[in-house]
C-alpha cells in the first residue's frame, strides 16, 4: 500500500493542474485576467512537476527542496484564486471553493510530507 500513495498524491497533483489549465481558460481577457492568468498558469501547474522531480531526489535535502517549491506554488495559487474571487472575475465566484478547497488540502499534505522528511533526517533510525 505504501508504494502506491505517492503516485496517488502525484495523481491528485495532475488533476489540479488541469483544473487549474480549465480555469484559466474561462477568465476573461482583460489586462488584469491575461496578467492573473499567466500567473495562476505558472503557479498552479507547478506543483505536480516539482512533487514528481522529489521522488527522484539525490538526497534528502533534495527531497525537501522539491517539496517546499510545491508548497511555495500552492500557497502562491491559493492566494491568486482569493484575488479571482474578490475580483469577482469568475460568475459565480462558488464555483472556485471546490478549488480552493483542494488548494488547502494539498497545502497541508504537501506540508506535512515536509514535516515528516524533516523529522526524518533528524532521526534517520527512529
Amino acid at each position: 500500500m505504501f508504494k502506491e500513495r505517492p503516485y496517488d498524491l502525484q495523481d491528485r497533483l495532475i488533476e489540479f493542474s488541469v483544473r487549474i489549465i480549465k480555469l484559466v481558460e474561462a477568465i476573461p481577457e482583460s489586462k488584469a485576467g491575461k496578467h492573473i492568468c499567466s500567473q495562476l498558469l505558472r503557479s498552479g501547474t507547478s506543483p505536480a512537476p516539482n512533487y514528481g522531480e522529489s521522488q527522484s531526489a539525490e538526497s534528502n535535502a533534495d527531497f525537501i527542496h522539491k517539496l517546499k517549491i510545491a508548497l511555495k506554488e500552492l500557497r502562491e495559487t491559493e492566494i491568486w484564486l482569493k484575488v479571482i474571487i474578490r475580483a469577482d472575475l469568475i460568475k459565480p465566484s462558488e464555483q472556485l471553493s471546490p478549488l480552493l478547497q483542494e488548494t488547502d488540502e494539498l497545502i497541508a499534505i504537501l506540508f506535512k510530507c515536509v514535516e515528516t522528511a524533516n523529522k526524518n533526517k533528524d532521526h534517520p533510525h527512529d
